[in-house]
C-alpha cells in the first residue's frame, strides 16, 4: 500500500504558499461524470496566508484561517474561498503586522507602544489565538470553524462569511476543546477539553450540546458537561486533539505529551514565548486510556496502561461483549511529533525532508481491544477472548491492565492518517473500512482504503500530486458500507495548466469517477466535512 515514490521536484511546496480569496465562487472544469445524486457542499479550513508583510509564520498551525467550498450541483461544480474573519487576521490586516501570537509563531508587542503601555498591557494576560484553521463542524443549524483553544467561529455555509466569534468558556467550563467532537445523527455534540478540577487539579472535561429544539433557542446555551476524566499529572494536562465514543461509552487516550501549564501562564508576554514552547514529554508514563459510560456520565475505575505513542486521530470506537474495540492512527514514542510540522521542514528539499523523518516517531495505525468485566481471578492472563483479534489486554498484580496492540497498517515513514469512515451509519459500531490519506515522510501523495478486518488496502496515487483527508459521502440509497464516493482536493503544481481540483473516486475500489480541476492553487487544508444540499 505503501509506494516508494520519490518527489525530487519539491511540488509539495505549493502547498505552504500564501493565496488570495475569491471575491466569487468560480466554475470548475469537470472531466468525468458527477454522480447526479452528488447534491451539496464539500467544506475545508486550513492556513492560507503563510506571512503577514515581511513577518513569516513559523509552524504549519499558524497560517491565517481560509475556509474552502466546492459546490456540487446537477453535474456542476464550483470553487469558493474567503479568509475567516477572526480577530487573529482582522487584526495582522489592519496593523500589517502579526498582532496574535500563534501556535509556533510568537507575536511582538506593538512597536508603536512605550515601554509604560507594554507594562501594563503585560497584565491584562494573554491574548489567546482565535485562528479557526482545522475543522468546520455543525452545532445545531449553525457551522462553526474551529481550532483548538477557547475560540470557536460562526461562519455562513453558503457564502462563507463570518457570523461571529464564540467564546466557549462562556457556556462550559472548558480551557479549550478539540477540533474533533463527535456529532450524533440527532445532532447532539459531544467534545472534549482541558479544565480546572477538584483542589486545583487539572482534568478534562466531556462536554455535550444538544441538538436544536423546537423552541429554536442556540444549543450552546445548553451545553453541559456531563464527565470529568481525571489528569496523569495534576499540573501538567496531556495534549487531547480528539476522542472515542460509542452508543454507552467515552473513550479518552491520555498520551505523554504534556503542557506544561507553569510555562504557559508565566512565559508568554515575558519572553517570546509561543504554544509549542509549553509541550514537554513525560518519557516513563506510557499511556494511560479513561472510559467512561456515556448516559450515567460515570467513570469506569478500570486503569489501561500501554507504551508511549502520540496520538491525533480516532479512526472508529465500537462494543463487542464487554469489550472496547479502539481503533487508532499513533505515533510511535513520546516525542511531539509537532516537533516536525515546522513550515521550514516541510518547505525543505525531498532529501531534506526524508532525513528529518527518518528522526521522527513512526507511524502505525492500530487497534487497542479494553475489557469492561474485569475479574481479579484472571490476574497474569489475558482478557481478550474476540476470536478476530490479536490484541491483547493483561491484567497485572496491581490491578492495571497491560495493553497491547494489533497493527492494521505499517510501512516505514509511510503513514495512514487523517482517518475517516461512513461516520453517520457506522460511527461507535462494528465497521470494515476506513480511509485515509498516505503521508510518505510527511508529505501526503497518496489515499488509501483500509479494510480493518482483513487489512486489504486499495490505493489511489499519482506523481506530483499531493491529496487532502479524504471524505467519504454514502450513496443515499447505499446498501453496503462503502457504497459511495470519495472526495479530496489535490493539487498538482507540476503537471499541466491547472493547479489543482477536487477528485471523485468510487469508494467501492478508488478509481477515479470524475476530477473538477480549478485555475489557482489551493493550500493545505486538514479537515471538513460533507454538507448536503
Amino acid at each position: 500500500m505503501y509506494s516508494q515514490v520519490e518527489h525530487p521536484a519539491g511540488g509539495y511546496k505549493k502547498l505552504f504558499e500564501t493565496v488570495e480569496e475569491l471575491s466569487s465562487p468560480v466554475t470548475a472544469h469537470v472531466t468525468g461524470r458527477i454522480p447526479t445524486w452528488l447534491r451539496g457542499s464539500l467544506l475545508r479550513c486550513g492556513p492560507g496566508l503563510f506571512e503577514v508583510g515581511a513577518e513569516p509564520f513559523y509552524h504549519l498551525f499558524d497560517g491565517q484561517a481560509l475556509l474552502h467550498k466546492f459546490d456540487f450541483k446537477e453535474g456542476h461544480v464550483t470553487y469558493h474561498r474567503r479568509f475567516v474573519r477572526t480577530d487573529a487576521y482582522v487584526r495582522a490586516m489592519t496593523e500589517k503586522r502579526i498582532v496574535i501570537t500563534e501556535f509556533g509563531t510568537y507575536a511582538y508587542p506593538d512597536p508603536c507602544k512605550n515601554i509604560f503601555s507594554r507594562f501594563f498591557s503585560y497584565f491584562k494576560g494573554v491574548e489567546v489565538t482565535d485562528n479557526a484553521l482545522v475543522n468546520v463542524y455543525p452545532v445545531g443549524e449553525d457551522y462553526y470553524a474551529c481550532t483548538e483553544t477557547n475560540f470557536i467561529t460562526r461562519i455562513n455555509p453558503d457564502t462563507l462569511e463570518t457570523i461571529k466569534q464564540v467564546d466557549l468558556c462562556k457556556y462550559v467550563s472548558v480551557n479549550g476543546a478539540t477540533a474533533h467532537p463527535h456529532v450524533e445523527n440527532d445532532g447532539t455534540v459531544y467534545n472534549i477539553g482541558n479544565c480546572f478540577g477538584k483542589n486545583f487539579s487539572l482534568a478534562y472535561n466531556i462536554i455535550r450540546i444538544p441538538p436544536l429544539q423546537a423552541d429554536k433557542e442556540d444549543p450552546m446555551n445548553k451545553a453541559e458537561v456531563v464527565v470529568q476524566f481525571p489528569c496523569s499529572d495534576r499540573f501538567k494536562p496531556s495534549y487531547v486533539h480528539s476522542f472515542g465514543l460509542t452508543p454507552n461509552y467515552i473513550v479518552f487516550v491520555e498520551t505523554p505529551v504534556k503542557i506544561n501549564l507553569l510555562k504557559f501562564l508565566s512565559s508568554w508576554s515575558l519572553w517570546g514565548a509561543n504554544y509549542m514552547d509549553c509541550f514537554e514529554s513525560n518519557e516513563t508514563m506510557g499511556v494511560w486510556l479513561h472510559v467512561a459510560e456515556k448516559k450515567k456520565g460515570r467513570l469506569l475505575n478500570i486503569k489501561y496502561r500501554t507504551s508511549a505513542f502520540n496520538l491525533f486521530h480516532h479512526i472508529n470506537t465500537y462494543e463487542d461483549n464487554g469489550f472496547l474495540i479502539v481503533d487508532l492512527c499513533t505515533w510511535k514514542g513520546f516525542e511531539f511529533v509537532y516537533n516536525y510540522l515546522y513550515l521550514a521542514n516541510l518547505r525543505a528539499n525531498w532529501d531534506e525532508v526524508k532525513r528529518q523523518a527518518e528522526k521522527a516517531p513512526q507511524p502505525e495505525a492500530r487497534r487497542y481491544v479494553l475489557p469492561l468485566n474485569i475479574d481479579k481471578a484472571d490476574t497474569g492472563k489475558n482478557l481478550v477472548t474476540l476470536p478476530y483479534t490479536t490484541a491483547t489486554a493483561t491484567l497485572r498484580s496491581d490491578e492495571t491492565i497491560w495493553l497491547e496492540p494489533e497493527v492494521i497498517f505499517s510501512g516505514p515513514r509511510h503513514a495512514f492518517e487523517f482517518p475517516q469512515i461512513n461516520y453517520k451509519k457506522y460511527g461507535g459500531k462494528p465497521y470494515t473500512y476506513t480511509y485515509g490519506l498516505g503521508l510518505n515522510h510527511f508529505v501526503p501523495d497518496r489515499l488509501c482504503k483500509l479494510n480493518v478486518k482483513t487489512k486489504e488496502t486499495w490505493v489511489w496515487q499519482e506523481p506530483d500530486s499531493y491529496p487532502s483527508e479524504p471524505i467519504f459521502v454514502p450513496h443515499p440509497d447505499a446498501l453496503e458500507e462503502d457504497d459511495g464516493v470519495v472526495l479530496s482536493i489535490v493539487i498538482s503544481p507540476g503537471t499541466g495548466p491547472k493547479p489543482a481540483y477536487l477528485l471523485i473516486l468510487n469508494a467501492k475500489d478508488m478509481s477515479e469517477v470524475a476530477r473538477a480541476e480549478v485555475e489557482v492553487n489551493i493550500p493545505v487544508t486538514f479537515h471538513g466535512l460533507f454538507k448536503r444540499a
